[in-house]
């Protein structure tokens, strides 16, 4: 690891599935003002295309970058590729399944939903039952990666059921694209989504399309709004090397770095493994604590695990929030609808040094609040069956 903050430059360390703590080399980075029409700023565009493009390695994919949050790339994808005389599959069990649900919806695009809930897996078969039961369906739209519980779903089952069924697969790969491997020849996609701020551990401000070649092509007049057609955006790329609509510019500045660092660091196999480190040593300190996670091991992603909130009543997230940023570190409070819980990251320029003071924080802030019982609620336990249940 290099340009680790110190503890003592008054920045907290970012314990989020994004925006999450970035390399000095990466802050730096944005210390340049950059013209959008400039044929240098340009060349910055075309590198991190096609570095983007490398990473998949497959030569009919190209890459479309977009302004905005994840968020935006995320519609972006949707309203360009799905047909408005098409329909989606959602695979939801989570926020942002939900999320895609509601933007599908807001767009006037015809959704069906398989809803797993909070945290099981939309498995192979489902998706292929559910394809099978309604031959309307033209596109199914999977997460690869749900921050919600911190799952990491089967992305290669399900693009196996999509393509067996003749359908097209849109991936959310907005957590795990540059940590987390995907193989176009074992996830046969029409594209994929994520974000400069996440894996590769640049900055908010912008998201990036991988897509077909052909598929993008047939996508032109598709779009719900002029700002996010992906069709338009790519063909002024090709054309010119311009974005349509000003750029990020010290965001794309500090994305380049963020790539040069993430190559250097070994690709996505080693950022991956360094990722799982981190989750291991997390995870193994906080359940010597006495926490429970809400996924077993199997399913535990690289990027973010969800714990269940103790019950003992001197436990109170807000507290224990506060406390643990008053050490260095921020956290995210849970997202499971049924039961109290809260979220640890541990991707971005973090080790498994800094992991073991994040369980040696967790600890202190206990101490603190005067909570002696690390124990769920019984209807967390509940749940944590259920989940076991389900993943059997």
């Amino acid at each position: 690891m290099h340009d680790l903050p110190p503890p003592d430059d008054g920045a907290p360390w970012l314990l989020t599935p994004g925006p999450l703590t970035t390399s000095a080399a990466v802050k730096r980075a944005m210390l340049r003002d950059w013209g959008s029409w400039d044929g240098d700023f340009r060349a910055m565009t075309a590198e991190l295309r096609a570095r983007l493009v490398a990473m998949l390695g497959d030569p009919d994919v190209t890459c479309v970058p977009m302004q905005g949050s994840g968020s935006f790339a995320v519609e972006s994808m949707l309203g360009t590729m799905v047909p408005r005389d098409g329909r989606a599959l959602v695979l939801a069990n989570g926020a942002y399944g939900q999320r895609a649900v509601a933007t599908l919806r807001t767009m006037g695009r015809p959704v069906a939903v398989l809803d797993k809930g909070d945290f099981a897996p939309p498995r192979g078969a489902e998706v292929a039952a559910a394809l099978t039961a309604d031959p309307a369906i033209t596109h199914v739209v999977a997460i690869h990666c749900e921050t919600s519980s911190g799952i990491l779903n089967p992305l290669e089952e399900i693009a196996w059921a999509v393509a067996a069924a003749g359908r097209r697969l849109l991936v959310d790969a907005m957590s795990s694209f540059g940590a987390v491997a995907i193989d176009p020849a074992r996830v046969p996609f029409d594209a994929l989504v994520s974000s400069a701020n996440k894996c590769i551990e640049g900055v908010p401000g912008f998201g990036f399309i991988l897509a077909r070649r052909d598929v993008l092509a047939a996508s032109a007049g598709r779009a719900h709004s002029l700002s996010l057609d992906a069709h338009a955006q790519w063909a002024e790329m090709e054309r010119s090397g311009q974005w349509r609509y000003t750029p990020p510019t010290h965001v794309v500045a500090a994305f380049l770095q963020a790539l040069q660092d993430h190559a250097a660091e070994g690709g996505v196999p080693a950022r991956g493994a360094r990722y799982g480190r981190n989750r291991d040593v997390l995870v193994a300190g906080m359940r010597d604590l006495g926490f429970r996670t809400l996924l077993p091991d199997r399913w535990l992603s690289p990027i973010i695990t969800t714990f269940f909130a103790p019950a003992d009543p001197a436990f109170d997230f807000a507290r224990f929030y506060a406390a643990m940023k008053v050490r260095g570190f921020v956290i995210y409070p849970g997202k499971l609808t049924e039961v109290e819980s809260f979220r640890l990251g541990h991707i971005g320029q973090l080790d498994t040094a800094v992991m073991a003071r994040v369980v040696q924080a967790v600890a202190e802030s206990l101490t603190e609040m005067g909570v002696r019982d690390t124990a769920p609620a019984p209807a967390a336990l509940a749940a944590q069956r259920q989940v076991e249940e389900s993943l059997a």
